[in-house]
């Protein structure tokens, strides 16, 4: 049932490059230290060169070959969230909840 959609309403599968190219977007406009992917490969992939997680050096190879430093890329792969979670843990921890 789920996947029947795609069947329903066919559409071009977007490409790695266009899904970097909203990470420059957004990197643009709050900064990097602000920016991470979240992947979902339970309905399958809907970027073409990404369609599983073997795929995903695809895109960090597009974002070295944009200049993004390997920081960069850490942040964005994960590093950022992380931050954040240990923020929400340290707070919580401090509230008492």
């Amino acid at each position: 049932e789920y996947m029947d959609i795609y069947e329903k309403y066919p559409s071009e599968k977007a490409t790695v490059q266009e899904l970097v190219d909203h990470i420059d977007y957004v990197v643009n406009l709050i900064g990097v230290d602000h920016v991470g992917i979240g992947t979902d490969f339970d309905g399958g992939g809907s970027i073409e060169g990404c369609d599983d997680v073997s795929e995903l050096p695809n895109i960090t190879e597009e974002l070295l070959r944009r200049g993004y430093s390997e920081e960069d890329i850490q942040k964005i792969w994960g590093a950022n969230i992380m931050r954040v979670f240990r923020k929400v843990v340290e707070i919580a921890n401090i509230v008492g909840t």
